[in-house]
């Protein structure tokens, strides 16, 4: 697969033609991906259903098996959150934009197809058919729950209390379901009802920078709120390039 076109500055003119050549480049790959990577019976909405009832039943069970926890260990909600924010940030630092055995898979589905799908100036679905190039698989949650949380969670239970262990993993799976669904509604088109919300928009910003092909392995590596970010100063310092407004069929 060829990497998306670079943003290049240049006279208004060639930056024209630069602009429509990566246009029609994006354009290209989301039809031979279409094509290829998404099979006849698949359902974005259905995709997306799936991912959330899960994972709400998940953290319904977590909650559920909470009791009467003191002040000391609800204080594993925030702890839980800034772990998982870390993890956000440093997984898509890490093995998302640079290829390491043996998660070759992720950089591959991630720093190549993801962002060769939806770059800064095509952030936009098309159809519900496309919500395939931004959720994640359903493997992925097993990956991601079995393989990251649940051994924290484990270590919380039996080093401090089980209702930290249970406490964590609501987090977790919480923090991973909002994961998903802010990064799903970044790529509706910014004048849908969920595109025109004020934090969809702010946090769009953010992300959009990381969508340009020059930035992508330096910039803006949180998806949801930019803590990281912020802390280890990987914030883009120019505002974002204004992205385009296709009219989706969704």
């Amino acid at each position: 697969m060829r990497p998306a076109a670079l943003e290049v500055c240049g006279s208004g003119g060639q930056d024209g033609a630069m602009m429509a050549a990566a246009a029609t480049e994006t354009a290209g790959y989301r039809a031979e991906w279409r094509s290829t990577g998404v099979g006849p019976w698949y359902s974005g909405w259905a995709h997306l259903a799936f991912t959330s009832l899960s994972c709400w039943a998940a953290i319904a069970f977590a909650i559920s098996r909470i009791r009467h926890p003191s002040w000391a260990e609800l204080a594993t909600f925030p702890l839980g959150f800034l772990i998982a924010n870390a993890a956000e940030y440093f997984g898509h630092r890490g093995p998302m934009h640079r290829p390491r055995w043996p998660l070759e898979s992720i950089f591959r589905r991630h720093a190549v197809e993801h962002h060769q799908f939806f770059t800064h100036r095509e952030m936009s679905y098309e159809t519900s058919r496309d919500f395939k190039m931004v959720l994640f698989p359903p493997v992925m949650i097993l990956f991601f729950m079995g393989g990251m949380a649940t051994p924290i969670a484990l270590a919380f239970y039996f080093l401090v209390s089980p209702n930290t262990g249970w406490i964590f993993a609501a987090t977790g799976v919480g923090y991973f379901l909002t994961y998903e669904w802010l990064h799903f509604a970044y790529h509706f088109p910014p004048d849908s009802p969920l595109g025109r919300l004020k934090v969809v928009s702010l946090l769009r910003q953010h992300h959009s920078v990381h969508h340009n092909p020059a930035l992508m392995s330096r910039w803006n590596f949180n998806i949801t709120f930019p803590i990281c970010d912020r802390i280890f100063g990987t914030i883009h310092p120019e505002k974002p390039i204004r992205v385009s407004n296709p009219s989706a069929s969704l």
